[in-house]
């Protein structure tokens, strides 16, 4: 950030008075601009057993497979947003179940959360943010193509409640950078 959104003028970092974080803080109205997580929402979505994977259409992670999630919008509620991104992503209306897990990622500033959903009618579809969808059984799912470490997390314990036949909210992190490789050992 170089310049104050409210005033126009130049910006610095520094810790504020009362304040334990370095800020951007205009030099001349004295604006203090907080930053803070993003949230990222989405759905693992199910129909007759098997979960909606779609593969991703942009950067990062191009050509991966992901569950239906993106950044929340202002006046939405997390359940809306994973809700609007199942619809934009995969063409599928869902029905939430319940939060399934809750997964901070500090070092890039989000926090992803995804809700256990069924497909209202079974039908999918390939979003502009998708080269297409697909439903997989637990045994096909596409491992060593999963784009980010929070999906994989995320299915990994699904699938493990799956077995179970009992699904419990999940709360854990991700505290190490994104892996740039295929290898799913290094995610």
């Amino acid at each position: 950030m170089k310049y104050c959104s409210s005033c126009g003028h130049q910006v610095k970092q520094c810790i504020p008075e009362g304040d334990n974080r370095h800020r951007y803080v205009c030099v001349n109205c004295s604006t203090i601009h907080y930053q803070n997580p993003r949230i990222v929402a989405g759905t693992v979505p199910v129909w007759e057993g098997k979960i909606l994977l779609c593969r991703r259409a942009i950067e990062p992670r191009y050509g991966y497979w992901t569950l239906p999630a993106g950044y929340m919008e202002n006046a939405e509620t997390t359940v809306e947003a994973a809700e609007r991104e199942t619809l934009e992503e995969a063409l599928a209306e869902v029905h939430i179940e319940g939060l399934y897990s809750i997964i901070d990622v500090p070092h890039i500033n989000q926090v992803h959360m995804f809700y256990r959903a069924t497909l209202k009618s079974g039908q999918f579809g390939a979003g502009e943010e998708s080269l297409e969808s697909r439903l997989f059984a637990p045994d096909d799912i596409p491992w060593e193509d999963i784009s980010f470490p929070t999906v994989r997390k995320t299915l990994e314990l699904f699938l493990a409640d799956m077995k179970k036949d009992f699904f419990d909210v999940h709360v854990s992190d991700i505290r190490h950078p994104m892996a740039a490789t295929r290898n799913k050992d290094d995610l």
